[in-house]
């Protein structure tokens, strides 16, 4: 009998799916976990509360009669919180891209296809947050700056750290320059100096209304002038923080090309040098920012007075301050992550961070009744210790509803949604007893 000729057709690629609980990583969900929380934090202390809204005078006089509790919450948030989270945030974003990347080349199939659609979906859903929650959405600016990464996807990781550091170091100058644009280009200086006071009375005003409607309005209200704020501070800010933004996916996509999280194992002498000189740098450039921070307080800058070079000194160096702090708090929680006691503490968080798009999105919903003239009003009425125990206390809550339904299905519920749209179908949302047992914590 002739042997049977071997078929040379190729295997077609497995068909894509989302990443099985028995797939991921722990660690990058507690990562993202921890990374939750404080942007939670920063979201209220800053923007929720209204305290960003205050008049300059106001504003003043709250710090000059706070408690030293308060005292003491506000510049720790400062120098530990400030930037510093959002920062790991969008670094596990360009970490996520990467491992995704690498299970597409697993498969033989192009990533384009698939991450294009759900960036898109992403996008639906932040423009959904931004338009009818909360002008602060992020969602909408990673979705956008996402499709960044697959112009890049193919690079090699020295281009990657060069593109990385130039995005994070050198853009945020050009970012002040841009923003500084009329004050550099105008006649005299006392000309600029009248054109930037003229924007900051400008940007007053917009507070003021944002204010009268956080605390008094109806959802309706607080809709209306969120989108004119948006439309007329808001975004522009953000756009000229995107590529900043970029660059911290960039560096996520560095480190899970290196397979840094993968093989922790073998990379601990790098996370150890990067606890320390993330320590250092975090210290630095957090410590500059303060300084600065005490000598408007002090009355030594104003305003109307700041010298023109401040900004471009302080840019690289609040950058410098996010990165490094970022970078000590990847390091930290990776290498105690090796011991058995930290592993199951800081496992706690995982399941939180496995849904980190729901409880990003329930955290709006929550901070908006809690603080807004809609829900229970407290604007202006929380002081920073306050704050940070309302956003513990929320996350504590978000931690075990997360250990909860997870133990019964296998996606959040907004992460199914996003799910399902991308791949076009229905995913399978309960969990069978095929899966990997439950958290501890879910009964």
């Amino acid at each position: 009998m002739p042997p049977v000729p071997t078929s040379t057709v190729p295997a077609p690629p497995a068909e894509a799916r989302p990443v099985d609980a028995s797939e991921r990583l722990e660690l990058l969900d507690a990562l993202r976990g921890f990374a939750l929380l404080g942007v939670f934090i920063s979201n209220v202390m800053m923007w929720f509360s209204g305290r960003v809204f205050l008049p300059p005078a106001e504003a003043e006089a709250a710090m000059e009669n706070a408690s030293l509790l308060d005292s003491v919450t506000r510049y720790a948030y400062e120098i530990l919180v400030s930037g510093k989270f959002i920062t790991l945030f969008s670094f596990l974003f360009g970490l996520g891209f990467a491992v995704q990347l690498q299970r597409a080349d697993a498969r033989g199939a192009s990533i384009i296809p698939l991450y294009s659609r759900r960036l898109g979906v992403l996008l639906g859903i932040g423009l959904l947050h931004l338009f009818l929650l909360w002008y602060g959405d992020i969602l909408a600016s990673y979705a956008v700056m996402g499709f960044g990464l697959l112009l890049l996807r193919r690079r090699s990781e020295r281009t990657l750290l060069i593109v990385a550091a130039l995005l994070c170091f050198v853009w945020p100058l050009f970012q002040t320059a841009i923003f500084r644009l009329p004050q550099l280009l105008a006649d005299t200086p006392e000309a600029g100096a009248a054109l930037m006071k003229a924007a900051r009375e400008q940007t007053l005003a917009h507070h003021a209304q944002v204010l009268a409607a956080i605390t008094s309005g109806s959802w309706l209200d607080v809709v209306k002038v969120s989108a004119r704020f948006y439309g007329s501070e808001f975004l522009p800010m953000m756009a000229l923080g995107l590529l900043a933004t970029l660059g911290r996916f960039v560096l996520g996509l560095w480190a899970g090309r290196r397979r840094l999280f993968h093989d922790v194992d073998q990379h601990l002498g790098f996370f150890r040098r990067m606890l320390g000189w993330g320590l250092v740098t975090g210290i630095v450039g957090s410590g500059a920012g303060l300084i600065v921070h005490l000598l408007f307080r002090w009355k030594v800058f104003t305003p109307d007075s700041t010298p023109l070079w401040l900004p471009f000194v302080t840019a690289p160096l609040r950058n410098l301050g996010q990165l490094g702090l970022a970078a000590f708090y990847v390091a930290a929680i990776t290498l105690l992550f090796q011991r058995g006691a930290w592993q199951r503490v800081l496992g706690l968080l995982a399941p939180a961070g496995r849904m980190a798009l729901t409880n990003y999105l329930s955290q709006t919903v929550l901070s908006l009744l809690i603080f807004y003239g809609y829900g229970l009003g407290q604007v202006g009425k929380r002081g920073p210790f306050a704050c940070v125990v309302i956003c513990v206390g929320v996350f504590c809550v978000q931690v075990l509803w997360s250990h909860l339904w997870l133990s019964r299905f296998r996606f959040g519920p907004v992460e199914w949604v996003w799910r399902s749209l991308t791949y076009g179908k229905a995913q399978p949302m309960r969990r069978s007893t095929s899966d990997s047992p439950p958290s501890p914590l879910a009964v």
